[in-house]
């Protein structure tokens, strides 16, 4: 009688398969197709990068592009979210485990992304760009509905809700769009040293959070507990 044995993978176990040459091939193609759109955009300005320039530079057909893609609204999605997306990963390194003090630790996040956004050769590009006008990159950034702002507001208001875990889901919600809001408007348009404008902005913050605790004690205060008008 023959035994069951199990069967033998090529992989150590609990390894994802490898993928299959198609996709590899593919997978290959849409890191090619990012990359040559992010140097044409550091080097021209997205306005003056095209499918057709994309396609030549990464050395793949102008339809494999529009495949993958769509088309150049598409491409320019795609290229600003792989690269926030690794901006972000940043940010949540300097929130967790982060600074003790939590509105240290909610200023130095600030300071990262206004001094480190200007390091990174694309998201420079586009504020760049954006102070003159010209750039259609910056939709991306700024949308209230895209993935990246949503990223960006997702990750504050989790570091938020453990740091402040007795405050209404609202407010940590509130405080974390506004936060998220700002910060993107400083960059496009700063007004003071990064520093100053972090400060102030994690100063806004607690004074919001402070805000909307005391307004929920206030409620749920019994009348004979209440302070005289």
């Amino acid at each position: 009688m023959a035994t069951d044995r199990p069967r033998r993978t090529n992989g150590r176990a609990g390894e994802d398969p490898p993928d299959s040459p198609r996709i590899a091939w593919r997978k290959q193609m849409r890191e090619s197709v990012l990359d040559a759109a992010h140097d044409l955009t550091c080097e021209a300005g997205w306005d003056e990068v095209s499918i057709t320039a994309v396609a030549a530079r990464a050395q793949v057909s102008r339809p494999s592009v529009y495949k993958e893609f769509g088309n150049r609204a598409g491409l320019g999605r795609a290229l600003v979210i792989r690269e926030t997306r690794q901006f972000l990963a940043g940010v949540a390194d300097t929130l967790d485990p982060g600074l003790p003090d939590s509105q240290a630790c909610l200023e130095a996040a600030i300071r990262y992304v206004l001094e480190e956004a200007h390091t990174q050769p694309l998201i420079r590009a586009v504020i760049a760009a954006a102070r003159h006008g010209s750039d259609s990159l910056l939709p991306y950034l700024t949308a209230r509905a895209d993935p990246i702002f949503d990223g960006g507001r997702h990750l504050v208001r989790e570091w938020l809700g453990t740091r402040y875990p007795g405050q209404l889901t609202e407010a940590l919600e509130m405080t974390a769009d506004i936060i998220v809001r700002m910060t993107i408007s400083h960059l496009v348009l700063p007004d003071a040293e990064p520093h100053v404008t972090a400060r102030r902005l994690a100063t806004a913050a607690r004074a919001l959070l402070h805000s909307a605790g005391s307004a929920e004690a206030a409620v749920t205060r019994s009348p004979a507990e209440a302070e005289p008008f």
